[in-house]
C-alpha cells in the first residue's frame, strides 16, 4: 500500500527541483557540470520555457550521462526535437537537476514534473502552430 504522504514528499521534491540553480550547457570543448547520480532534470529554452523532463532509470553515471546523451543527439528528445543535433542545446539551454536515489520517487517525480510544467515536448493534443497550442 501507499504511503500516505508518499504525495506530499513528491510535491515537496518537485518544489526543491525546481529551486536548483540554473547550469547552462557548455560550449563546445568544455565539461558538463552535472552529477554522476540518478536523479531528475528539467531542460529549458534560451527564453526560459521548459522543453523537457526526464530522470535516469538506467543511466549507470547518473545525470550527467544522460544530459550528455541529449547534448550527442542519442535521446528520443534530441531526434524529435532538434533532428538529432543535441549540439542545439549548447545554444543557450540551460538545465537544473535534483539527485534522487530512490527508484519510485525518481519515475514519480518525473511524472508529476510532467504534469506540472507541461513540457512542449508532451504536448496536449494540439499541433504546434496552432494558436491556442502555446
Amino acid at each position: 500500500m501507499q504511503d500516505e504522504e508518499e504525495p506530499r514528499e513528491i510535491t515537496e521534491l518537485l518544489a526543491k527541483l525546481v529551486r536548483e540553480p540554473l547550469i547552462a550547457f557548455p560550449p563546445p570543448g568544455e565539461r558538463l557540470e552535472a552529477s554522476d547520480r540518478k536523479g531528475v532534470y528539467v531542460i529549458y529554452s534560451p527564453q526560459d520555457k521548459v522543453v523537457h523532463v526526464g530522470s535516469t532509470p538506467r543511466a549507470k553515471e547518473g545525470v550527467a550521462q544522460r544530459l550528455r546523451n541529449h547534448l550527442d543527439g542519442k535521446s528520443s528528445f534530441t531526434k524529435s526535437q532538434f533532428a538529432g543535433d543535441g549540439s542545439r542545446l549548447r545554444r543557450g539551454y540551460k538545465f537544473r537537476y535534483l539527485v534522487v536515489d530512490n527508484g519510485r520517487q525518481r519515475a514519480l517525480l518525473e511524472a508529476l514534473g510532467i504534469g506540472q510544467l507541461c513540457p512542449e515536448h508532451i504536448g496536449h493534443g494540439l499541433d504546434a502552430s496552432e494558436p491556442d497550442s502555446k
